[in-house]
């Protein structure tokens, strides 16, 4: 697995356990249709929530919430709704999280409700 995958996949894993442990419901993760992904699907207080998940070891190249493209939006969004497809949803978000590693003595986790549409 690459250096990338692997940060991605530990930076996906901690948005999960920070997700459960603020009493989220996680349903998918790494949902794909196609060529499409969502990173983490989830429910809570009876909404269904998109997430899209950005883990930095560095800031060299910004924050990592600061790397999600109008493309990579127009992606999760088009995805989303494929996985809609057939269901009677009422309440959808798009959130991310964005996860930096360089941080001490911790990660630093951010949690951005609303973060799109």
């Amino acid at each position: 697995m690459s250096r990338n995958k692997n940060l991605g996949k530990k930076g996906e894993d901690m948005a999960a356990d920070f997700l459960i442990k603020n009493g989220y419901h996680i349903l998918e993760r790494n949902w794909r249709s196609g060529h499409l992904e969502i990173d983490m699907i989830a429910s809570h207080e009876q909404t269904l929530i998109f997430i899209e998940v950005k883990t930095r070891n560095t800031n060299k190249n910004g924050m990592p919430e600061e790397s999600i493209s109008e493309s990579k939006i127009r992606s999760v969004t088009t995805a989303a709704l494929k996985y809609l497809e057939g269901k009677n949803i009422l309440r959808i978000r798009f959130d991310v999280i964005s996860i930096r590693l360089h941080t001490q003595p911790e990660p630093e986790i951010f949690h951005i409700r609303d973060a799109f549409y």
